[in-house]
C-alpha cells in the first residue's frame, strides 16, 4: 500500500474515517441538525468508552447466537459537588425581575406559536422529555409552553404507574404508543427514564432490568432520531435547600399539598441515592443523538424562561403567522322566532360584574 493510502486511511481524533465526514461533520451527528450539539463525543461517552475498553473482558460474554452481552453496568462514584455552568459570558446575561419575566414570557409564547405553526407545516416530529429532582419545576414550565399552544398539535404526556398488565410489556411500549405523527409535539413530564430514577433508587426493577434499559435506551433513542423524531432531554436540577423550601411550601398550602407524595418524601430521604443513580444514568445515556440539557432550576422564573428560550433555539423555524382577516357579516335574521328565553336552564349567577352591583343599587 502506497503512503498515500494508508494516509487517506487515517482515522480522525474522534474515531472516525476522514472518508466518513461530509462538510466537516461525521456521519452519525444528530440529524436535527441543532447547532449547539458538538459532534465530538461528550466527556460522559470518553467516559463509558474508556471503561468499556478496560473492563471488557471482565464485563462480557458470548451469548448463544455468538454476539457479546454485558453481564452487568458498573456504578461510577461521583465527585465532589457540581457547579452551575452557563454558557452566556456574564455582559450577556440578563437579570430578570417579576415584570421583567411576565414581558419575556409573553415573548417567548409568541415564539412557540410560530414554532407549532412550523411543526405543523412541515409535519415535524417533536419529543420534548422533561426529568429531575421532585419539585423541581418541570410542571411549571410545561405549563408555561403549552397555555397559549393549540391542545391537538403539543400534548402532555404524564402517564401513571404501570399496570399488571403493562408490568409484562416490553418497558417502552407504554411509551411508544404516546409518540407523535407528523405535525405534532409531545411533552413527557416524565418518560422512560423512571426505570434510570425512582425505580431504580426505591427498588421497583431488578438489577437485571436496570442493567438492561442502560444498555437499551441509547439504541432506543438513536432509532427514534433515525425515525425523523427530534428528541430533547431536559434535566432539571435544584438543590436541596430549594427542594426543602419548596416541600414546605406545598405542606402549608392546601392548594398545591396534592403535590407532595409519600415518593416525594422518599425521594427527600434518598437524596443522596438519587444523586448516584442520575449521575449513572447521563453517563451512559448522555449520547451525542440525543443529549441532555441541564436547566439550573433554583430559581423558577429563569428556569421557565431559559428552558423556553433554549427549546426553540434547538429547532429552526419560520414566521408562518397568517395576515389578518376580516370578519365576515353576521347573518340576518330572515323572520326566525326563537323559543322563550325562560325555556332554558341557567346556570344561577352567584358572581356578576361588579358595575351591575352598582347599577342595582341604585
Amino acid at each position: 500500500m502506497s503512503k498515500k493510502n494508508k494516509k487517506d486511511k487515517k482515522k480522525n481524533a474522534d474515531g472516525s474515517n476522514k472518508h466518513d465526514k461530509v462538510n466537516g461533520q461525521s456521519s452519525l451527528e444528530n440529524p436535527q441538525g441543532a447547532s449547539s450539539i458538538p459532534p465530538e463525543l461528550s466527556a460522559s461517552e470518553r467516559l463509558e468508552e474508556k471503561m468499556s475498553k478496560k473492563n471488557k473482558k471482565d464485563k462480557k460474554k458470548n451469548s448463544a447466537d455468538g454476539s457479546e452481552k454485558l453481564d452487568t453496568v458498573e456504578v461510577q462514584p461521583v465527585s465532589g459537588n457540581r457547579q452551575a455552568v452557563s454558557s452566556i459570558p456574564p455582559e450577556g446575561q440578563l437579570p430578570v425581575n417579576k415584570k421583567a419575566y411576565e414581558k419575556e414570557l409573553a415573548r417567548l409564547q409568541e415564539e412557540l406559536i410560530k414554532l407549532q405553526e412550523w411543526i405543523r407545516f412541515k409535519k415535524l416530529k417533536v419529543v420534548v422529555i422533561f426529568e429531575g429532582r421532585d419539585a423541581a419545576g418541570k410542571g411549571g414550565v410545561i405549563k408555561r409552553i403549552t397555555e397559549s399552544l393549540n391542545p391537538r398539535i403539543c400534548r402532555v404526556v404524564a402517564l401513571p404507574a404501570p399496570t399488571e398488565r403493562e408490568k409484562t410489556q416490553w418497558y417502552f411500549q407504554r411509551y411508544v404508543a404516546h409518540l407523535p405523527a407528523g405535525g405534532e409535539m409531545l411533552l413527557f413530564d416524565r418518560s422512560w427514564y423512571n426505570r434510570a430514577n425512582v425505580e431504580r433508587v426505591m427498588g421497583f426493577c431488578t438489577d437485571d432490568e436496570y442493567s438492561e434499559f442502560l444498555r437499551s435506551v441509547p439504541e432506543f433513542e438513536r432509532m427514534l432520531v433515525r425515525s425523523d423524531i427530534i428528541l430533547i432531554k431536559y434535566w432539571f436540577s435544584v438543590s436541596d435547600k430549594e427542594q426543602e423550601k419548596r416541600f414546605q411550601g406545598r405542606i402549608n398550602n392546601p392548594t398545591k399539598r396534592w403535590k407532595l407524595s409519600p415518593m416525594d418524601l422518599n425521594s427527600r430521604a434518598r437524596w443522596v441515592e438519587y444523586s448516584k443513580a442520575k449521575d449513572e444514568m447521563f453517563a451512559h445515556t448522555d449520547i451525542k443523538q440525543a443529549p441532555w440539557y441541564v436547566v439550573n432550576a433554583d430559581n423558577k422564573m429563569c428556569a421557565r424562561l431559559n428552558c423556553i428560550h433554549h427549546l426553540l433555539s434547538m429547532i429552526r423555524y419560520e414566521d408562518l403567522t397568517p395576515e389578518p382577516i376580516a370578519l365576515p357579516p353576521r347573518q340576518q335574521e330572515g323572520g326566525y322566532v326563537r323559543p322563550p328565553i325562560t325555556d332554558q336552564n341557567f346556570v344561577p349567577e352567584v358572581y356578576i360584574q361588579e358595575d351591575k352591583v352598582a347599577d342595582a343599587k341604585h
